[in-house]
Formats: C-alpha cells, sequence, structure tokens
C-alpha cells in the first residue's frame, strides 16, 4: 500500500558529501514528520534528522552543522543532505515517515535502508 524507497547512498572519502532522497509512493492521506535514522555495526538504531511537515527540523548533535534534512512535499520526498561525512558516520541509513492512509490513522513506514560507507 505504502511503500518508501531510498536512494543516494553509497562510498565516499572523508570530508565528502552525499544527498539521500526517501520517496514514498502508493495510497495515503497524507505525510507527516519524516526522518531519517541510522544503524552502524553492533549498534542501537539512533535517529539523525526529523522534519515536520510545516518544516520543523531537528538533529542528533553528532551531525548539526554538517547534514541538512528537506523535504518537497509535491514529490512526496525526503532528503538528508550529507556534508563533511566523518568515518563514524558509516551505516545504514533508513528513512521513516509518519503516514496517515485514508482508512487508518497515522504509522510509521520504513525504507529499505541504504549503505552510506565512509573511508578512505
Amino acid at each position: 500500500q505504502v511503500q518508501l524507497v531510498e536512494s543516494g547512498g553509497g562510498l565516499v572519502q572523508p570530508g565528502g558529501s552525499l544527498r539521500l532522497s526517501c520517496a514514498a509512493s502508493g495510497s495515503f492521506f497524507s505525510i507527516n514528520t519524516m526522518s531519517w535514522y541510522r544503524q552502524a555495526p553492533g549498534k542501537q538504531r539512533e535517529l539523525v534528522a526529523a522534519i515536520t511537515g510545516g518544516g520543523r527540523t531537528n538533529y542528533t548533535y553528532s551531525v548539526k552543522g554538517r547534514f541538512t534534512i528537506s523535504r518537497d512535499n509535491a514529490k512526496n520526498t525526503v532528503y538528508l543532505q550529507m556534508n563533511s561525512l566523518k568515518p563514524e558516520d558509516t551505516a545504514v541509513y533508513y528513512c521513516n515517515a509518519r503516514i496517515a492512509t485514508m482508512t487508518e490513522d497515522e504509522h510509521d513506514y520504513w525504507g529499505q535502508g541504504t549503505q552510506v560507507t565512509v573511508s578512505s
């Protein structure tokens, strides 16, 4: 019914940049808060950045000043611009969206995950 498709991951050198995209498709009434999580091997999944439907953003401390979350509501897409990447940013990044369908209240939906590797 609802699918989040992520793209943009890859291998970059420290100091490099990547832009992740996550597009929602399917049948839904509205998309509210969208966010990015990441999970490194052996570590818990953590919230990286979130953006509300009105554009309010928040970030985990470790990425402040380096990452920027944005969204294009016309495209049902959320982005994560990742600059000044560090090896510790290496993780699988997951898109999350709070989505209401025509028959259900808001639920969390997850993308499939995209690998980001920062290495020399």
